[in-house]
């Protein structure tokens, strides 16, 4: 280690990061690295599913619920706002508490929340319970990344967060595929009621396999001013992010809680240097490669989970798929993902993260350049050309910024810093659904009257208007019952048109924020403090 890596490495007070309090024992099941990683994998399956499985059951979930397309948004939104919030305070949890304690209670409140929405009878109470398996998922998914980084040596730590990475990329988009084989042939519920036997498989294999790990200097006390005080500014943050679109970006209440997230945030890092135990100590972010690794997180969440929120009523509703044609045909994205993870943490482990983050982000830019140019004509071939390539460039992101993040940071915070990571790519997720969206209305609202008119329909008076650009947003056409066949041809053409416009446009700003994360890329390096993590693992 050289003498820098020696400063960096230091934790508060200038101690170095202990190792883990409690060996990994030699042989048996308990504490075993490679055990130790499939059971973190079934766990944070069940999140990365939920992140985008529900995307696919959505057209159901509202046609089922009477939900309207704002609704939709919430059942996104809501599991997405609950984990941002929460993430860094639940890593802080692990760090104090143990992370595979708190990896279990996340386990089994994320079960329990979602069998509770396979019951629920209405949007208002799957929105709740959505809400609820944010914050279960908020503590397992740094709960898992904290044992991984004390259960492996260095030189293992990147294979592990590749096949971590895979596990997430593969459930992230796989998620429409069984989601669209549930919603098919059973019901939209199942897509929920599934993770309820996973949970169960987690909870099984966490009490026997998993060693709990802390290190000496672990925090012994909580920031509970800090906690509240950035849990406000984060919620006040996505809340802007969220209701700027029915608001307006203009709107006083809008800029009334983005106001409040700065002045918030302001006093969180006023009140953490002067508190004797941060939640967050801001010496961490003298990192410049740790702070890129969330910036590049947030980037790489925008251009992706926000673009495949419309991806997936464009191919269920422009081009008529079926839910389970339509998670077939993101089978390319899913497949290069799952080839992809584990091939960038060999690659990141021989050439640091720099290139490999920077090219992957070029890629996703162009993938997502390519999804601009769909129509409702495109075929299953150049659609599949896109998804692969998205896929290939979504790779080496996530295995590589999740080991810029913790592996830059003390092993004492190792909770934290996989909160940091799981939160970056959470608000990111919100604020690509929120800009984008609000991108796509912008788009429908603008060119909607004008489509209409050219197709010579009749003038719609301005209440059935909005309501005719709230389907359109979505993909679907405005017909009313009983409308001749060629007028619901017209109407239909108009719609499609105007939906892919709106998609093309958004695809474009997802391009363009992937393009800018090349250049975060660049100051990103390999992680400093790897090598605090678990020396003694028998691997």
């Amino acid at each position: 280690m050289t003498s820098q890596t020696a400063i960096d490495a230091t934790g508060p007070g200038g101690k170095a990061p202990a190792a883990p309090s409690e060996p990994t024992p030699a042989a048996g099941l308990r504490g075993h690295p490679w055990l130790t990683l499939l059971t973190v994998a079934v766990g944070v399956m069940m999140v990365a599913l939920d992140g985008t499985i529900v995307a696919i059951a959505n057209p159901a979930i509202a046609k089922d619920l009477h939900a309207s397309f704002s609704d939709v948004q919430w059942i996104t939104n809501a599991y997405f706002l609950a984990l941002a919030v929460t993430l860094i305070t639940a890593g802080k949890l692990g760090d104090r508490f143990g992370h595979r304690q708190t990896f279990l209670v996340g386990v089994v409140g994320f079960a329990v929340a979602s069998g509770a929405i396979g019951l629920s009878n209405s949007i208002a109470v799957v929105v709740t319970f959505r809400v609820f398996q944010g914050l279960f998922g908020a503590l397992l998914m740094p709960a898992a990344l904290g044992l991984l980084r004390a259960t492996f040596p260095a030189e293992k730590l990147n294979m592990a967060i590749g096949i971590w990475g895979m596990v997430i990329g593969a459930s992230t988009a796989g998620g429409p595929i069984l989601g669209g084989v549930l919603v098919e042939h059973v019901n939209w519920q199942s897509v929920f009621f599934i993770n309820v036997p996973v949970g169960v498989l987690a909870l099984v294999l966490g009490l026997l396999i998993l060693l709990d790990h802390r290190a000496e200097n672990a925090p012994r006390s909580f920031d509970v001013p800090g906690i509240a005080l950035l849990s406000g500014a984060m919620f006040c943050l996505v809340w802007a992010l969220i209701k700027a679109p029915a608001w307006g970006w203009g709107d006083g209440r809008t800029w009334l809680f983005i106001v409040g997230s700065v002045v918030l945030f302001g006093l969180f890092a006023l009140w953490e240097t002067k508190v004797a135990e941060p939640l967050i100590p801001l010496g961490l972010f003298r990192s410049v490669p740790l702070s890129a690794g969330v910036v590049l997180m947030v980037l790489m969440a925008i251009a992706f989970l926000g673009g495949l929120f419309f991806v997936t009523f464009y191919l269920q509703n422009v081009h008529g798929m079926s839910p389970i044609d339509a998670g077939l045909h993101l089978l390319p994205l899913t497949g290069m993902m799952i080839v992809g993870s584990p091939l960038a943490g060999a690659g990141i482990t021989k050439l640091g993260p720099r290139v490999p983050l920077a090219g992957g982000m070029a890629v996703t830019a162009i993938a997502m350049y390519g999804m601009s140019t769909l129509d409702a004509g495109t075929g299953s071939g150049v659609m599949s050309v896109w998804f692969a390539l998205l896929g290939l460039g979504l790779a080496p992101v996530m295995v590589g910024g999740t080991e810029v993040i913790v592996g830059n940071a003390p092993m004492e915070l190792s909770g934290v810093a996989g909160g940091l990571q799981q939160a970056a790519m959470q608000i990111g997720g919100s604020l690509g659904t929120a800009v984008l969206g609000a991108v796509m209305a912008s788009k429908v609202d603008s060119d909607l009257p004008g489509n209409w008119a050219d197709a010579g329909l009749p003038k719609l008076p301005p209440a059935q208007l909005d309501q005719a650009s709230e389907a359109v947003q979505v993909g679907v056409a405005p017909v009313a019952k009983g409308t001749p066949e060629p007028i619901v041809a017209k109407i239909t053409q108009v719609a499609h048109d105007t939906f892919i416009s709106g998609m093309s446009l958004a695809s474009l700003v997802a391009a363009g924020v992937a393009a800018v994360a090349v250049l975060v890329a660049l100051l990103t390096k390999r992680g400093a403090n790897a090598e605090a993590g678990a020396g003694m693992g028998h691997i």
